[in-house]
């Protein structure tokens, strides 16, 4: 029998990504949800949303699923005119 893992690299649930980013509404959450993250990559793109990536890595780019989680977070952001 395996494991679950417990660690940043266990998928992300619901709970675990509003706790990260807060409440979001239904369609960025599930959104996020099918990319199935990891806790790791939720945290790390909160990390870049913060603007707290200048302190944590700032010359490494964020990709993967990070990247894709920062591009729905901030969709409606860039829609406006």
């Amino acid at each position: 029998m395996q494991k679950p893992d417990t660690g940043g690299n266990a998928v992300a649930t619901d709970a675990d990504i509003t706790s990260i980013l807060g409440n979001l509404d239904a369609d960025k959450l599930l959104a996020i949800l099918s990319l199935q993250p990891t806790v790791a990559e939720v945290e790390e793109a909160s990390i870049w949303l913060s603007g707290d990536a200048d302190v944590f890595d700032a010359d490494k780019p964020v990709k993967g699923n990070a990247s894709h989680i920062i591009t729905i977070f901030t969709a409606e952001e860039e829609e406006e005119p």
